[in-house]
């Protein structure tokens, strides 16, 4: 049977806004699509709370995306989702969009150099809530101005890259409880965009 690869940050592994708490299987996405793909597909699950995509973070391997990515991909996944990039923009780091692309450009080759299909998820676009939340620490007005400048940079890597890209602000938007995460009925819908998409590969 043929494996998934669903690689990402706190969305991916179902960050609930309100309570910190994970959602079930059944409500965060990459739960969802593995049950909808159950027969077809294995579904790995790899989504990590405040997972950095790009730049080192200080919380270690597991927190950098690209360094601990190589483990994962020791799966032999055949199509790897890649949904990270948020946390970059955190008021810590201060990424440049060069830095982006070229932290985003590293992933995915090292991703497409294993024969895997590449999906990459554009991250959320911030709003002002995420100012006012518990991540307040984290973010400030310019993470919400370079979270706007993502989906461009990720199109664009993609369409560089011959990989599949899939914009989920055009489908949904982060909940009001923090800016930052899914509300369940997004969690629904981004399973449902995905597996339409897989299912047409």
């Amino acid at each position: 049977m043929q494996k998934i690869l669903c690689f990402g940050d706190s969305n991916t592994y179902g960050y609930i806004p309100k309570t910190g708490k994970r959602y079930d299987k059944d409500t965060r996405w990459s739960g969802i699509l593995k049950t909808k793909l159950s027969g077809k597909y294995e579904v790995i699950e790899a989504g990590c709370n405040n997972r950095n995509g790009f730049i080192d973070s200080i919380d270690g391997v597991e927190f950098t995306g690209y360094k601990v990515l190589p483990k994962y991909l020791e799966e032999k996944p055949d199509i790897v989702i890649l949904a990270i990039g948020i946390n970059d923009v955190q008021k810590f780091y201060k990424p440049t969009p060069d830095i982006i692309k070229r932290g985003l450009e590293l992933m995915c080759k090292t991703i497409l150099k294993t024969g895997a299909k590449l999906i990459l998820i554009a991250p959320p676009v911030l709003n002002d809530d995420v100012l006012k939340s518990n991540f307040s620490f984290q973010f400030d007005e310019q993470s919400i101005e370079t979270s706007k400048v993502l989906p461009d940079i990720y199109k664009l890597t993609a369409t560089e890259l011959n990989c599949g890209y899939i914009d989920m602000n055009e489908y949904t938007k982060v909940s009001s409880e923090d800016g930052l995460h899914y509300s369940p009925q997004s969690h629904e819908i981004i399973a449902n965009t995905i597996y339409n998409y897989i299912i047409n590969l």
